[in-house]
């Protein structure tokens, strides 16, 4: 009985309930689908920075990182290659010889990261080979090819099979150059990436910098599934206790601090509009509750107890958070799920999504773990909310609101 007095007792004054009702939907859409949003635009950078850019896993001597010198390799990289594709959970391993360079053109130059790799195994461990927008990936360059940035290649001002030099240290510090001649050139959306990542081949670089046999100063690790990260690093960690093995989270600590740090900051951000849609909710319930002083001084001089008209004041609000936040929830999930197929294009800032490593298309996810939290959190508002007009409707003397009654009804 007391729910369905609550009930009716919402649509005493329909308009007053409808906006509130109004406010919980429109402020429920805007946090589900800015979760979504920003969900689906860090999960896409991300992945983009794993697949493209560092892939999972990298191995480096523990003192490469530090000072980037040639001189700090791992030994019998081969054989090591061998005995981690054997490791559950790694799909690819690639090796890489990785070199501070100058390149050079007819035109200018500039400094960049030179990467000697296998390309076949290369694309086991990133999907660069992918981006590849003019010509191809290592082909149709009999002798020393190299890709390079798109970026890179409008500063150099050149384009496919253009001749490019490289200057660099080799192993005994001794400044040596190649001529390269460009196979392929790739655009990914980091322009910051491309301009600075060369590739050439691993036998190509390890001829000229005079590298021990088996020698390099890096190896990639690609997994099949982020659930074998933590596993797979451990069990490199315990083969090569005397190399560094670090994850993606590591080596790049913006992609983990950003999915990390992200998530209390929409936390953040729902609370804000919960806390503004409670208020209307308190607002809404007190005037509802002062409007009826004389009924519910009526109720407690006929022996309804305090209790019960509690209940009802807190029912009233809870109504109203279920309705509106349950509205609010589902349209922003139907039109993540929309979105998620079409896309949100934003192709005209491009340029300053690409600065950033975005990509100018985002593709919404819904995270499900967020939203069942905000629909408790929407529960909990509408109970808090209506804790203080239920009080205040305690605190009514019913002889006084029997006597107020008389008064109106004498006049």
């Amino acid at each position: 009985m007391i729910i369905h007095v609550a009930w009716r007792n919402i649509w005493r004054n329909p308009t007053r309930s409808l906006v509130v009702i109004l406010a919980m939907v429109v402020g429920m859409f805007a946090g589900i689908f800015m979760v979504s949003f920003a969900k689906g635009m860090m999960k896409e950078r991300l992945n983009r920075g794993i697949e493209t850019e560092v892939s999972h896993i990298q191995i480096h001597h523990p003192k490469f990182r530090e000072a980037d010198e040639l001189k700090y390799q791992i030994k019998d990289v081969f054989q090591k290659i061998k005995d981690i594709e054997q490791i559950e959970g790694v799909n690819g391993v690639s090796p890489r010889i990785v070199i501070q360079a100058m390149v050079a053109s007819a035109e200018t130059g500039s400094g960049v990261k030179l990467i000697g790799t296998d390309p076949d195994r290369e694309k086991t461990v990133s999907n660069l080979y992918t981006y590849i927008k003019k010509g191809k990936w290592f082909e149709g360059i009999s002798r020393n090819p190299v890709v390079i940035g798109q970026k890179l290649a409008d500063k150099l001002s050149v384009h496919v099979r253009s001749k490019i030099v490289l200057t660099f240290q080799d192993d005994e510090g001794n400044i040596t150059s190649g001529a390269f001649r460009i196979a392929g050139i790739y655009q990914t959306v980091n322009t910051s990436f491309d301009e600075t990542h060369v590739y050439v081949r691993f036998d190509d670089l390890d001829q000229l910098a005079a590298l021990p046999q088996g020698a390099a100063q890096e190896i990639a690790v690609h997994l099949s599934s982020q659930k074998y990260l933590n596993q797979v690093k451990n069990k490199l960690s315990d083969m090569y206790p005397n190399l560094e093995v670090l994850t993606w989270k590591k080596l790049n600590p913006e992609f983990g601090y950003i999915n990390d740090v992200y998530d209390y900051y929409l936390y953040v951000f729902i609370i804000i509009i919960l806390l503004a849609l409670g208020f209307g909710i308190v607002n809404t319930i007190l005037m509802a509750v002062l409007e009826r002083v004389k009924e519910l001084g009526m109720l407690m001089a006929i022996g309804m107890k305090k209790g019960r008209i509690f209940r009802m004041i807190m029912w009233e609000s809870v109504m109203m958070s279920i309705i509106g936040g349950t509205l609010g929830v589902g349209i922003g999930l139907l039109v993540t799920i929309w979105t998620n197929h079409t896309g949100i294009s934003f192709d005209s800032y491009k340029t300053g999504f690409e600065a950033l490593g975005y990509g100018t298309t985002v593709h919404p996810i819904i995270d499900w773990g967020i939203t069942i939290n905000v629909m408790v959190l929407v529960f909990v508002t509408g109970i808090v909310a209506a804790v203080y007009p239920a009080l205040k409707a305690l605190k009514l003397n019913p002889a006084e609101a029997c006597e107020l009654n008389n008064i109106e009804n004498t006049i």
